[in-house]
């Protein structure tokens, strides 16, 4: 059933809101896209970054997948999906923004307290998942809940602190925020209410997006 409103939907999409895009994707393909932003957010499908952002094609350069994690940088002969994009987006695109976005009931940090069997089905995601270590761990060592849900909820915003700090480990990430040239942010997005909270270093706390000013 799902695939045939698929179908549907792009016919819809072809007939009436590309026709606004028309001119802007004929741009982009002319001149090549240039995003500003990099947007790491999780597989999640209840998390639709242009739909809860209003953005364009061409606005954001989006990457995805399981839990919004951000693998340190390190560099083997292996197949490294997500540092290829990050690479891409800060090397080519020179993207001037990264925003890492974790949401509520993230399946990902949930599993962080779960036992995931030792088979083959399951063995990436195992893997995958270690990358949610040190999120698990600060939050069992704050104590900062008081039932298993605030558990979780606690567990995606630390996650969110921990994957900044990956990033970080990407060279041309640390020298271009350093020199300016880049910014680095942390989002919580409510999947409940769609509200949207940044992470503050300066105090190390998340605060409503609404409140958040930008200095170029």
């Amino acid at each position: 059933m799902i695939l045939n409103e698929l179908i549907k939907g792009n016919e819809n999409f072809r007939q009436n809101q590309f026709l606004e895009l028309e001119n802007d994707l004929q741009e982009l393909v002319e001149h090549g896209q240039k995003p500003e932003v990099l947007f790491i957010g999780c597989s999640d499908s209840r998390v639709t970054p242009d739909l809860m952002l209003n953005s364009k094609p061409g606005d954001m350069f989006i990457l995805r997948n399981v839990g919004n994690f951000v693998p340190p940088y390190k560099h083997d002969e292996d197949y490294h999906g997500s540092a290829a994009a990050i690479e891409y987006a800060v090397a080519v695109l020179k993207v001037k923004h990264i925003i890492v976005c974790g949401h509520s009931h993230c399946g990902a940090c949930k599993s962080l307290y779960e036992e995931i069997p030792d088979t083959k089905s399951l063995i990436h995601v195992k893997t995958w998942l270690k990358l949610g270590a040190k999120a698990k761990e600060r939050t069992l060592k704050n104590q900062k809940f008081n039932t298993e849900e605030e558990k979780y909820r606690a567990t995606e915003r630390n996650s969110i602190r921990y994957q900044l700090e990956n990033l970080l480990t990407y060279p041309d990430v640390k020298r271009l925020l350093e020199e300016g040239k880049l910014k680095v942010h942390g989002w919580y997005y409510d999947i409940q209410t769609a509200k949207i909270d940044y992470f503050d270093s300066s105090d190390d706390t998340f605060k409503p997006l609404s409140e958040f000013t930008y200095e170029p």
